[in-house]
């Protein structure tokens, strides 16, 4: 009965944490996950974008609104799209359990966006 306390209290705990300190950067994509965060969704599909440091959040919207215009649905191809200054190739990759769409930063590989459902 303790440890079922104990676990409540830890939990309450965690979430005034939260409560008290406000939005945090979330992990999210099967990329590099521990340093990556949640930009918003794509309008288009919805998709959360996620991006490997929250200041390349403007980016990862624009190169994500890009992708998904000329985005085809087969997942085979790479697909090239010009957004945010640079150019990025975008693709299909493998997840678990469901895939995900990455597209990297041509000239900048640590430049990178995922979109995942």
């Amino acid at each position: 009965m303790n440890a079922l306390r104990n676990t409540a209290v830890s939990g309450l705990a965690g979430i005034a944490l939260l409560a008290v300190t406000g939005p945090v950067a979330m992990a999210a994509g099967p990329v590099s996950e521990a340093n990556s965060v949640v930009c918003g969704t794509d309008d288009a599909t919805g998709l959360a974008v996620s991006a490997g440091r929250a200041e390349e959040c403007s980016a990862a919207l624009q190169v994500a609104g890009a992708y998904t215009r000329d985005w085809d649905g087969t997942g085979d191809a790479a697909t090239t799209v010009h957004a945010a200054g640079s150019t990025w190739s975008c693709r299909e990759q493998e997840g678990s359990p469901n895939p995900y769409q990455q597209c990297v930063d041509t000239s900048d590989s640590s430049r990178w966006i995922t979109l995942t459902s």
